[in-house]
């Protein structure tokens, strides 16, 4: 059974006077800010990429990486407008409509984007770990026409799963100060419980195959690096060119490696309170408190203001920056140099011409100091 004040807050219909919008206003602008700034410099690198001639793959990523930025704009821009309504009118969402309509689109919307951008984190990182780990069934299957379908179904799916309240699975309900909705954590049925547990679990379960799939891309990464040191004597003055397009392929990769697990980081602080707030509910049905369960929904609320200000910050540039500072290369290297030189740093003076794997015949890596052997060239 819940308290007397969560009753309250639920029923709440006017929003305390010592209540300001000054940081929900702070956050919203934050949110369009970075959300427009991270979409602009994918557009500029989309064009420098189109002139230079860039590959399928790197679209392909930032097909994906587009979209989940563009889900985060669409997300602060749907709900915290609402938020700044309800401080000019003095009104709680509750209060705005007799129905109860606001509060039921804002629960919505919540609920929506929060799982969306999960997803797509997901199909981004699954994304990356069949392009490391598989690449030959990655170059064989993978297309940018899957991202446009998979986009999509991601959204219809997570669309079908937040109207479930609609249908009695589940409940959307007022948290204070009266400026916020969101799925019934505490609910008195149990058929509202439910829902608000499988919520829980499957974002549980989003986190979990996110970090699974960083965590072989990196173990993938790390194999291939010590490839390179095994191999890393055996090198042809004549492939140089080569080599120094396939070292600036892995050090893209990494760079993208680097987005991902910093963006996942950030998932996983924003979603984990709000998740062990519904366990905690669910277990304990006399010890809810909506000051808790408020501050599970400002963190998962921030997540789409920080994604775009971590990518920004995370932008090839800026990685350029750090590699070039951190081997102490000359500011104009390109970042294929730096990286190559940071790995040969680790062999003898000469293993120059480190180079990433290249797929054989057979689909199985082969690094370009590896002559290939007569069972490598058989189909």
């Amino acid at each position: 059974m819940g308290n007397p004040e969560n009753d309250t807050c639920h029923y709440k219909q006017w929003i305390d006077p010592d209540k300001t919008p000054t940081i929900s206003a702070i956050m919203f602008a934050a949110g369009i800010i970075g959300n427009v700034a991270a979409l602009v410099i994918l557009e500029v690198r989309r064009c420098r990429d189109s002139r230079n001639g860039g590959g399928r793959r790197r679209s392909l990523f930032h097909i994906l990486i587009t979209s989940l930025v563009v889900t985060d704009l669409t997300g602060t821009c749907l709900i915290s407008p609402l938020v700044q309504l309800s401080y000019h009118q003095n009104k709680t969402l509750t209060e705005m409509t007799h129905s109860k309509s606001v509060c039921r689109y804002f629960g919505l919307s919540m609920t929506f984007f929060s799982l969306a951008t999960m997803a797509l984190l997901l199909t981004t990182a699954l994304e990356r770990c069949l392009a490391i780990g598989y690449p030959y069934f990655y170059n064989r299957h993978v297309t940018k026409k899957c991202a446009y379908i998979t986009i999509p179904v991601v959204f219809l799916l997570c669309t079908l799963f937040c109207l479930l309240p609609f249908a009695g699975f589940g409940a959307y309900v007022q948290y204070c100060p009266g400026t916020w909705c969101f799925i019934d954590m505490n609910p008195k049925e149990t058929v509202h419980r439910v829902y608000a547990n499988l919520y829980a679990s499957v974002m549980l379960l989003l986190v979990l195959a996110i970090v699974s799939c960083n965590g072989f891309v990196v173990y993938q990464l790390y194999k291939m690096y010590q490839r390179r040191r095994r191999n890393g004597g055996s090198v042809i003055s004549t492939k140089r060119s080569h080599n120094e397009r396939r070292s600036t392929s892995m050090a893209e990769e990494v760079e993208h490696l680097i987005l991902l697990v910093f963006m996942t980081i950030i998932f996983i602080i924003c979603t984990l309170p709000l998740v062990f707030r519904v366990y905690i509910n669910s277990l304990w049905t006399n010890v809810e408190s909506h000051r808790l369960d408020l501050i599970a929904l400002r963190f998962i609320s921030v997540n789409s203001i920080i994604d775009p200000w971590v990518f920004i910050i995370l932008s090839p540039s800026v990685l350029h920056f750090c590699w070039s500072s951190v081997c102490r290369a000359p500011v104009g290297i390109t970042r294929g140099s730096v990286f190559k030189s940071s790995l040969a740093r680790e062999n003898s003076p000469a293993n120059l011409e480190l180079a990433c794997p290249s797929l054989d015949s057979n689909g199985q890596f082969q690094t370009a100091q590896t002559l290939p052997t007569a069972e490598t060239l058989l189909p």
